[in-house]
C-alpha cells in the first residue's frame, strides 16, 4: 500500500470541499497537488469509518450534555452520521484526498448534508485525539476478532489431541529422536504456546481500551467536557490521564504488534512441523487437498502451500514491528505527522494475523494421523535408550555408569539393524547384569510413553486430562 498517489477512485464530495481546507484560514496558497496526495492517509485510514462515527456520536451527545448543542442540534448530527455511515457501507460514499483523512471526509460530508451544524461538532476536540480514539476503538474490536480466531484453532488441537490420546511419535531434540512422545501431548504442546498467545493479547486489551478523546490538541481543551460520560458512551474502561500522553502514545500499537510477531513466530516454528511431517521422507501426517496446491510441471506434488505461506508471513509482521519502534524512537512529545506512517503496518498486521488463523484453524480440523509411519520412526531412532538408562539406575547403577551401558546396547543395536527392544536378554546382559526380564516393560513404546504418568508428561492418561483442562480454560477466559 502507498500513500504517494491519488487513487482514482476516490473522487471528491463536490466542488466546495475540493477548493476548501478545514484549516485553510491560515494559508495563501494551495497546497501541491503532489504533497497533497503525498500526505493524504485517506485511501488507507478509511476502513476506520466505523469506528470515526461512533466516536463523533459519542462526542456529539457528551456536547449536548454539557449544554454545548441543542439537544436538536445533537439528534441532527447523529442522524446525519447514521445516514453517511449507511452510504459508506452501500459503497456509494466518495473519498476525496483533497480532505486528507477519514476524519475530515466524514465531517465535510455531514456539514454538507445537514449545514452549518455539521461545523459545530468538533468543538472540544482535535483530529490529534480523535485518531487516537479511532485506533484504540478499532484495535479493541480486531483484539476481539483475533482472540476468537485463536480460540478456535486453539479448539482445533485440543479435539486431535483427544483423538490422538494414544498415538506414539517420536519427539525429537536437534531434530534428531530422543524419546516417544503422544502425538496427542505434542498438539497440547502448541495450544499451550496458543494460550499464551491468547493471554497477551487479552491483557493488551486493557491498555488498548484507554479513551483519549479530550485531550483536544495535545493540551485539553477550555469546554466544560465530560470525559467520563464519553467514556461510557464508546465503552473504554479508563480515560487517559495525561493530554500530551494522550495524542503521542503508541505503545499500545506496538504491544499488540509484538504480541502479533511472537504469535506469527508460534506458527511460523508449528508450520515447519507440518512441513517436514507431510512430506515423503516423514509421511506423519496428511493436510487435506483443500489447503494444498500441485505443480505445473510436476504431476505427483502435493505441496503444502498454506503452513509455508504462514511461514513466510511471519516476516512481513516481524518487519512491522521494527516499522513501528523506528517510527517512534525520535519524536518528542506530543503529535507529529510521523504517526500518520502507524497505520498501515498497523492494518496489515492485523489483515496478517486474522488471515493466518483462520486458515489455520480450519486446516487443523483436516489432518489425517499416519500413526504406523509416527511409531515405524519411533522404533527406528532407539528412543526408549533413556528408559532403560532410568531402568539401570532404579536397579542401583550409578547414572553416568548406566548411561555407558546404554550406548554400548545402542551401538549394538545400530550394528545389527535392530530396535533396544528386539535385542534378546542375554546380549543386553553383557552390558549389565543388572538387567533382568522385566526391561522388555520400558523398553516398548508403549511402556515408555505409558511410564510418564504425571502432571505434563506424555502418558495416555495425562494426556486426556490435559485435554479436559484445556477446554476448561478456552472457556474461561473471553
Amino acid at each position: 500500500m502507498s500513500n504517494t498517489t491519488p487513487d482514482a477512485t476516490h473522487n471528491t464530495q463536490n466542488t466546495a470541499q475540493q477548493a476548501e481546507k478545514p484549516w485553510n484560514g491560515r494559508f495563501t496558497e494551495p497546497t501541491d497537488a503532489f504533497v497533497e496526495a503525498f500526505t493524504a492517509s485517506v485511501t488507507f485510514d478509511q476502513r476506520m469509518y466505523q469506528q470515526d462515527i461512533a466516536g463523533s456520536v459519542a462526542h456529539a451527545k457528551m456536547l449536548a450534555h454539557i449544554g454545548v448543542l441543542s439537544n436538536s442540534e445533537k439528534v441532527q448530527i447523529i442522524d446525519g452520521l447514521t445516514q453517511i455511515k449507511a452510504t459508506i457501507e452501500a459503497g456509494e460514499f466518495n473519498w476525496s484526498i483533497t480532505l486528507e483523512d477519514v476524519h475530515m471526509n466524514i465531517e465535510a460530508a455531514l456539514t454538507d448534508l445537514i449545514g452549518v451544524t455539521g461545523k459545530k461538532l468538533h468543538t472540544g476536540r482535535s483530529r490529534n485525539d480523535q485518531v487516537a480514539t479511532d485506533i484504540r476503538l478499532y484495535l479493541r474490536d480486531e483484539i476481539d476478532l483475533i482472540v476468537s480466531e485463536l480460540k478456535r484453532l486453539q479448539k482445533a488441537l485440543i479435539e486431535l489431541a483427544e483423538q490422538e490420546a494414544d498415538t506414539i511419535m517420536p519427539g525429537f531434540t536437534h531434530l534428531q529422536t530422543a524419546q516417544p512422545v503422544t502425538f496427542g501431548h505434542h498438539m497440547l504442546a502448541w495450544f499451550e504456546n496458543l494460550e499464551r498467545d491468547r493471554s497477551r493479547f487479552i491483557d493488551c486489551r486493557k491498555r488498548v481500551n484507554i479513551m483519549p478523546l479530550g485531550a483536544a490538541a495535545l493540551a485539553g481543551t477550555t469546554y466544560p467536557i465530560d470525559r467520563k460520560f464519553t467514556a461510557q458512551e464508546l465503552g473504554f474502561e479508563g480515560i487517559c490521564e495525561n493530554s500530551l500522553d494522550a495524542v503521542s502514545d503508541r505503545d499500545f500499537a506496538i504491544e499488540l504488534t509484538a504480541n502479533a510477531a511472537l504469535l506469527m513466530t508460534h506458527l511460523s516454528r508449528f508450520s515447519e512441523e507440518l512441513i517436514l511431517w507431510a512430506s515423503a521422507q516423514f509421511n506423519f501426517i496428511e493436510l487435506s487437498d483443500s489447503f494444498c496446491t500441485g505443480s505445473s510441471i510436476m504431476p505427483q506434488k502435493k505441496n503444502p502451500d498454506v503452513p509455508e505461506l504462514v511461514r513466510g508471513k511471519t516476516g512481513r509482521v516481524n518487519g512491522h514491528l521494527i516499522s513501528l519502534l523506528t517510527l517512534m524512537k525520535g519524536q518528542p512529545l506530543a503529535y507529529n505527522k510521523d504517526n500518520q506512517e502507524d497505520k498501515e503496518p498497523l492494518f496489515d498486521t492485523v489483515d496478517t494475523l486474522k488471515g493466518s488463523l483462520k486458515v489455520y484453524a480450519d486446516m487443523m480440523q483436516h489432518v489425517t494421523v499416519n500413526k504406523e509411519s509416527m511409531r515405524e520412526a519411533a522404533i527406528r531412532g532407539f528412543s526408549t535408550a533413556t528408559d532403560l538408562a532410568d531402568y539401570l539406575v532404579r536397579a542401583g547403577v550409578p547414572f553416568r555408569d548406566a548411561h555407558e551401558v546404554v550406548g554400548k546396547a545402542v551401538r549394538l543395536g545400530v550394528d545389527s539393524h535392530r530396535d533396544l527392544a528386539e535385542i534378546s536378554l542375554q546380549e543386553l546382559q553383557q552390558f549389565s547384569d543388572k538387567i533382568q526380564s522385566d526391561v522388555f516393560d520400558v523398553l516398548t513404546l508403549e511402556g515408555s510413553v505409558s511410564a510418564r504418568n504425571h502432571l505434563g508428561g506424555t502418558a495416555p492418561d495425562q494426556v486426556r486430562a490435559a485435554v479436559k483442562r484445556a477446554r476448561e480454560r478456552v472457556e474461561k477466559k473471553p
